[in-house]
């Protein structure tokens, strides 16, 4: 009990004094994360809402495949861009295993599929209820797609969330393709995990308040977002 007493008490001196290394992992999970997020939300509302209008063969199997990637594992991500990375591997000339960069693409992985289904998802219910009325204004592929996006913003926003929320809790993925370099590849995850090994338990529990902050965070958003489009679009 004393332990942890002692370990509360100096994670919360820690975050209430700013401490400048808890400052630099959690501004580096930032950037990773929300990077992350910005690439799968670039590539995975177009993708949601392409599965979702077009209809081509195999397009029932490419929804089962990209709902079934909302759940891949981590540690397979990590190591299939591990490998990809590495030396050996194709893209091993970049130079990017054990980089920020590496990191950004595992996270992007994970990310993506999960934007994408629930974009789907969305636009395929904005669909059904808009059909008729985007085929007497005669409105294209493309236009119809981005009237769909816009009229699904809120709830996209929340699938956005959701994959933030994926991407600053990861570590499995991270932690192959990044390791846990100080100054370079430490984010909050992988901190917490090492600092734990190594008994500096103030560490770990300051990056574990600041981590379930950001949870807690992300899924208020969320639920407000949901609220808002309720009230305005019932």
């Amino acid at each position: 009990m004393n332990d942890f007493s002692s370990a509360l008490s100096n994670a919360v001196g820690l975050v209430a004094g700013l401490d400048p290394q808890l400052l630099e992992i959690v501004g580096l999970s930032l950037e990773i994360s929300l990077s992350a997020v910005l690439i799968a939300t670039i590539l995975g509302l177009p993708m949601g809402a392409t599965l979702a209008l077009a209809n081509f063969p195999g397009r029932r199997a490419a929804v089962v495949v990209l709902n079934a990637f909302m759940g891949l594992p981590p540690v397979v991500v990590g190591l299939v861009i591990y490998l990809l990375l590495s030396r050996a591997g194709p893209l091993g000339p970049l130079g990017l295993l054990f980089t920020p960069t590496a990191m950004i693409i595992a996270q992007a992985v994970l990310v993506t599929p999960i934007v994408a289904a629930l974009a789907r998802q969305t636009v395929a219910d904005l669909h059904e209820e808009y059909d008729e009325h985007l085929r007497a204004i005669g409105s294209g592929p493309l236009q119809r797609m981005t009237t769909l996006l816009w009229d699904g913003r809120f709830r996209l926003l929340t699938a956005i969330l959701a994959g933030f929320g994926r991407a600053i809790a990861e570590v499995g993925a991270v932690l192959i393709v990044g390791g846990n370099i100080l100054h370079s590849t430490r984010v909050m995850t992988t901190t917490i995990a090492l600092e734990t090994s190594k008994g500096n338990l103030g560490l770990a529990l300051g990056l574990g308040i600041i981590l379930v902050l950001m949870a807690l965070s992300v899924n208020a958003a969320a639920v407000l977002l949901g609220d808002a489009a309720h009230r305005r679009f019932g």
